[in-house]
């Protein structure tokens, strides 16, 4: 960890981003007075969430899932709906 002052971080900020994402170090802390006030950390990529497939075994469909369906469409179709 190294503390910089806000004029040096100014000025070299293209540099201090490179000392952190190469790993050379942790973080920069940025003082202003002397005191630290900003700290300059890698951000750690976070993994995507897994969307396809996430309720798997958690919802079971009927066996009678279309049951009724024929009745459905004919009263949207007699009511002149389509």
């Amino acid at each position: 960890m190294i503390q910089v002052g806000v004029r040096e971080a100014k000025a070299d900020l293209s540099k201090l981003i490179r000392l952190v994402e190469s790993k050379i170090e942790d973080e920069v802390q940025i003082a202003r007075n002397g005191k630290p006030v900003v700290k300059l950390v890698l951000i750690r990529p976070t993994p995507a969430s897994k969307r396809i497939g996430v309720a798997e075994g958690k919802f079971v469909v009927p066996e009678d899932l279309d049951a009724g369906s024929d009745e459905i469409i004919e009263s949207l179709v007699e009511g002149d709906l389509f």
